[in-house]
């Protein structure tokens, strides 16, 4: 924080820098972020962009905690109950094909079967138990995978559809700028949170996509090829939607970010308060039962 302007010091691409000063919250709420299993030059190690874990801590006011790539399921609901909120990170790797029947992936595709055997139970779990949560892009892959969809692995060579690739020609940062326009279900979820929009500009950029659509998901935004780029949860208990784009990238200055994650910080912050309730129910139960003996 720069102490004479009260402005948060950017880095070289625009974003909030690391080293600015946190907020100030009262017991701010907890939401898991999933992280990779990556192969490092002696071991492997967990880890997640850091861009996702400021916009957690930026965009909702919420306490980020990374959820290592374990692959073990027993402690799902010890997990959960411990959270208010999930976040689907995006990932150079993609979900292993043959957790949806699909043929063996081409040499040099990047996989990452422990974060596979992490996020798909828990976004089942996280449904089943209505924790909120915001899929992004690897994310929204993964949704549709744990109900049961399909996805298409090289989508750039499906007929009909644009290459959605981020283009490597191009510095880092620029990549992640708007590229294309998606149009949103009227009516949906996607467009009560952005006011009522048509249309919105998105940074998309992926390989894969979504090809056969989960039992259970709805489609909220489709690109003008036809590529599904948001998804949400039908009927479900609390906020859950993915985006196949990056709204993570500009949570402060982009308004279509920033109400996403104000949405799903309204959704954090309602199951912060429902725990809350359960606990102090809990402890005056536990104080009308009076001492044991």
């Amino acid at each position: 924080m720069d102490a004479a302007s009260g402005c948060l010091r950017a880095g070289s691409d625009g974003a909030p820098s690391a080293t600015s000063s946190a907020p100030r919250l009262d017991r701010p709420p907890v939401v898991g972020v999933s992280a990779c299993l990556k192969q490092g030059e002696h071991a492997p190690y967990h880890a997640v962009l850091d861009r996702y874990v400021e916009a957690v801590w930026r965009g909702t006011g919420a306490l980020p905690l990374i959820i290592p790539a374990l692959g073990e399921v027993d402690a799902l609901d010890v997990l959960l109950d411990r959270l208010d909120g999930l976040l689907f990170t995006g990932s150079p790797s993609n979900v292993c094909p043959s957790w949806y029947g699909g043929p063996p992936p081409r040499e040099g595709n990047l996989a990452d079967r422990r974060r596979d055997a992490t996020t798909l139970p828990l976004l089942r779990r996280a449904i089943e138990t209505g924790v909120p949560f915001l899929a992004i892009c690897r994310g929204i892959q993964e949704l549709n995978v744990a109900l049961g969809g399909t996805l298409h692995r090289h989508l750039h060579e499906v007929p009909g559809r644009a290459d959605h690739r981020s283009d490597k020609s191009r510095p880092y940062a620029e990549r992640y700028e708007p590229r294309h326009p998606v149009r949103l279900r009227p009516g949906g979820l996607l467009q009560r949170i952005l006011d009522g929009a048509e249309t919105i500009v998105v940074n998309s950029l992926h390989g894969q996509g979504i090809d056969r659509l989960a039992p259970g998901l709805v489609v909220e935004a489709e690109a003008e090829d036809g590529t599904i780029e948001a998804v949400s949860v039908a009927g479900a208990r609390a906020f859950a939607l993915g985006v196949q784009w990056h709204p993570e990238w500009r949570v402060l200055e982009d308004p279509v970010s920033r109400r996403l994650f104000s949405a799903f910080a309204r959704a954090v912050r309602a199951r912060q308060a429902t725990r809350a309730e359960e606990r102090a129910r809990e402890v005056a139960r536990l104080a009308a039962i009076g001492p044991l003996g």
